[in-house]
């Protein structure tokens, strides 16, 4: 709601450019040109004025408005039944002698407000007859507007989408079998519009889930339906990735602040960077699919089984409560003997599941099994991780520090074929930390920027 009330407030302050009586006859001027694309300008400045008339409670304003929304409802065959039921109650309970509020004159120029699209399109993608478009953001119902058009000379239907505050990289034209044309463009500098053109009347309904507008698109043609989802083209979309969600089923990993459990929020994580992931075109795997118990040496063979191009160990950190409320941050880590004393601590807390079987192996058979020629590309993705996370979660949250890439000897790593990396995601035993890992939110900025990540690792190593 305070979201919504910002951004009305935002546009009413756009049109302080233009006096009302200004902005009303341009509308008019554009109602009197007969071209659908003036009359929907007409219908778009009618709209910001009837806005701009509840945030100043001008009832004339409205009635003046409210009469140019009808109208060019009218023309544009857009449903505009609640506005005319509004304007009649209106011009029953007021005379029409206008009273003009009195302004303050001033010598000083109004200053235009420039409006940053607050959301950007990740990707598109078909399921079926739905066209899904997913933003970085979650999306707020009043932002989507849609009407139908119909051009009688050249016989076709235009279904528009316009979705405000939000932005594209780059236009692009989508194919649907049975539809004419399907074009994404930039409409605005902060109003990204979807238009769906056919030559005959199609059925079309939509629906927000989350960051993600659905629009279900039916044809009366028969087509036959691919269930195949087809992402946007991304480097690498061939590539293989196994996810590895730390600890599980008796082993809980760490039990930090209010005895949150580190083996559920790894899951959670690595649930959702699967799910990113797999949306941009990757095939995608979990050692662990639920609450279960893994070897730390069999995560590695299940991303060997499956050819992996790159295994991600996911943790979360834990210090004692001396030490709690001071120590926090994001880490990753890459295999190798090292002689730091802070990641020999951190890998003795990983490794501690299967201390017993480390013991079996012995020190130097431990390090005969590390994969030399794979710890400069593991270094590399490490620091792309890093930075992927670091990138994501500063845009949205403050204070989050940067833990570095180091290196490590974890057992959950040796025996990986392919460049492997752990990243600790945080300390579950800082409170403040603690209380964004168990946030969904939180968690799905540090999936996004790992997928980040992990796409400029794959770009960077071509």
């Amino acid at each position: 709601m305070i979201r919504s009330l910002i951004l009305l407030f935002l546009i009413v302050l756009s049109l302080h450019a233009l006096s009302d009586k200004e902005i009303l006859k341009r509308a008019d001027s554009y109602m009197k040109t007969g071209t659908q694309l003036n009359e929907f300008r007409a219908y778009n400045d009618y709209k910001k004025l009837y806005i701009k008339s509840i945030v100043n409670n001008n009832i004339n304003l409205r009635r003046d408005a409210l009469k140019g929304i009808v109208k060019s409802a009218n023309k544009l065959k857009i449903d505009a039944t609640l506005y005319e039921k509004e304007l009649n109650k209106i011009s029953k309970k007021t005379s029409y002698r206008k009273s003009t509020p009195k302004i303050k004159q001033t010598n000083k120029q109004p200053q235009k407000i420039k409006i940053k699209p607050s959301h950007k399109l990740d990707a598109t993608r078909w399921e079926g007859s739905k066209l899904i478009l997913k933003f970085d953001k979650k999306l707020i119902g009043n932002q989507i507007n849609h009407f139908t058009l119909y051009d009688s000379k050249k016989k076709r239907y235009r279904y528009v989408f316009d979705v405000d505050s939000s932005m594209l990289i780059k236009s692009k034209d989508l194919r649907k079998n049975g539809i004419n044309r399907i074009k994404l463009a930039q409409y605005k500098p902060d109003t990204l519009r979807l238009v769906i053109e056919n030559s005959s009347k199609i059925k079309i309904s939509f629906k927000v889930e989350y960051s993600s507008l659905v629009i279900d698109i039916k044809t009366n043609k028969k087509v036959n339906v691919v269930k195949k989802v087809t992402p946007l083209k991304r480097v690498g979309k061939s590539k293989i990735i196994v996810i590895d969600p730390g600890h599980g089923g008796r082993d809980p990993g760490a039990v930090g602040y209010r005895k949150y459990r580190e083996k559920i929020i790894t899951f959670k994580i690595a649930k959702e960077l699967k799910k990113i992931l797999k949306f941009r075109g990757y095939k995608v795997y979990m050692t662990r699919d639920s609450d279960k118990y893994i070897k730390l040496s069999d995560r590695t063979k299940i991303a060997n089984r499956k050819k992996a191009d790159i295994f991600v160990s996911i943790h979360a950190n834990a210090v004692d409560k001396k030490n709690a409320k001071k120590v926090y941050g994001i880490e990753t880590y890459f295999l190798s003997p090292s002689r730091s004393d802070r990641a020999k601590r951190v890998a003795a807390k990983e490794n501690s599941a299967d201390i017993s079987e480390m013991n079996k192996y012995g020190k130097n058979i431990f390090l005969n099994l590390l994969n030399h020629h794979n710890i400069l590309a593991s270094n590399k993705l490490a620091i792309d991780l890093q930075r992927g996370m670091l990138g994501s979660l500063n845009k949205i949250y403050k204070g989050v520090k940067d833990g570095g890439v180091r290196e490590g000897p974890f057992w959950v790593l040796v025996g990986a074929q392919m460049p492997s990396v752990l990243v600790e995601v945080g300390f579950i035993s800082n409170p403040k930390e603690a209380r964004r890992l168990v946030n969904n939110r939180y968690r799905q900025t540090i999936a996004k920027g790992l997928a980040n990540g992990i796409e400029r690792y794959f770009a960077n190593s071509k």
